[in-house]
């Protein structure tokens, strides 16, 4: 119950990467003997089956180590002038938050942050209030990685369209767990992370709307000629990915798109709702015990933060473990500023669901919960 963290990866997954290995391991992009070309187009194909998983009919997609960097190649690509402002959440992981915040100290970039509701959700007005010409970029998650509230994201895309502003979603926590097009959601960038989406660890996502970013890297296969004093970079999304990539990484990756595809991504998602629903009924009965977040509905993911009365979150998540094999994330997430906001400094533990878990996981996190209170 830690796939908010990272998810396990199917034997698929494993196998797609071994064959690299084993049997046509070469780099991509770099020669024309055989396993280079098998290599080559293998590499390109997982591209356009992530592009399709979100729903990605035009725009780049490139790959990265994880959504982090993903983010951080928009922080350093765009033109930033001094007036520009940026608009984000309180409800934001570190990782969608300093990059804008070091942007707000180095280049006296105005930076507006919103904050969200006890529960993670948000009064739109808000973001009417705070969204104006200024603004060069919105950053939001989709979905909280604390609370597993769902931001309106559809909702801010119309509002940046009026602004005249781009929009950046961290998708890290929605793209392994629910449908997600980005045509829809009216984004100029997705990030995520492979390894939250039953991929490998070490590749992330960054999709664009249209290729506007300075290339954070430069170097080799991402030119299409160098001169002495000049170079030109390459199209397509090449040019955002100098020097080798994870090339079996990313072969991996494009396994476990397949492998969420063939469950269907609205099966997956109605399955983790059911399940939330009952761990959140279950936990909320237990006296003691504190549940955090909105309650069980359509904006809502499987992602449940509690404490528990005279327990540190730590001593929770190692008792868990010990006496019931229960293995959680506890602490703060990497979401400082929110667990100050929601009032637990020494943060919550969470319990996180992926595709794999079923009731039975549930029932015994929430009799061992309740065992655990009537020891206190």
């Amino acid at each position: 119950m830690d796939s908010a963290a990272t998810s396990l990866s199917p034997v698929p997954v494993i196998c797609a990467m071994d064959e690299y290995e084993l049997r046509y391991r070469a780099n991509v992009g770099r020669g024309v003997h055989r396993l280079a070309m098998v290599a080559t187009q293998k590499y390109a194909d997982a591209h356009k089956k992530i592009a399709s998983f979100i729903g990605a009919r035009k725009g780049e997609t490139v790959i990265t180590k994880n959504t982090t960097e993903a983010i951080n190649m928009v922080a350093c690509g765009l033109d930033w002038q001094k007036g520009d402002r940026i608009v984000t959440t309180l409800l934001e992981h570190h990782s969608n938050y300093l990059p804008w915040l070091r942007l707000s100290e180095k280049h006296r970039v105005d930076l507006s942050v919103i904050p969200p509701g006890q529960d993670g959700t948000f009064d739109l007005a808000l973001f009417e209030e705070a969204i104006d010409d200024s603004t060069k970029l919105v950053a939001v998650s989709h979905a909280s990685n604390v609370l597993g509230s769902v931001t309106p994201v559809k909702e801010i895309s119309a509002l940046c369209r009026e602004h005249d502003c781009r929009l950046l979603v961290d998708g890290a926590q929605s793209v392994p767990h629910i449908p997600v097009d980005v045509e829809e959601l009216g984004c100029d960038y997705l990030c995520f992370s492979g390894h939250k989406m039953l991929g490998p660890s070490g590749t992330g996502v960054l999709w664009m709307n249209s290729p506007d970013l300075t290339p954070l890297l430069v170097g080799g296969g991402m030119i299409s000629d160098v001169s002495v004093d000049h170079y030109t970079v390459a199209g397509g999304y090449q040019r955002y990915e100098a020097g080798t990539p994870p090339v079996g990484s990313c072969i991996g990756l494009g396994k476990a798109v397949d492998y969420l595809d063939n469950i269907g991504m609205e099966k997956i998602r109605d399955h983790e709702r059911e399940l939330t629903t009952r761990m959140i009924e279950g936990l909320s009965s237990i006296k003691g015990v504190t549940v955090y977040g909105p309650p069980p509905g359509i904006n809502r993911i499987g992602v449940v933060s509690f404490t528990m009365e005279n327990l540190h979150p730590h001593d929770v998540a190692h008792i868990l473990d010990e006496a019931a094999g229960i293995m959680v994330r506890s602490g703060e997430h990497c979401c400082i500023p929110l667990m100050r906001h929601i009032g637990t400094a020494e943060g919550t533990v969470r319990a996180s669901l992926h595709l794999y878990n079923n009731a039975d996981d549930v029932e015994r996190l929430i009799v061992t919960v309740e065992e655990i209170s009537r020891m206190v």
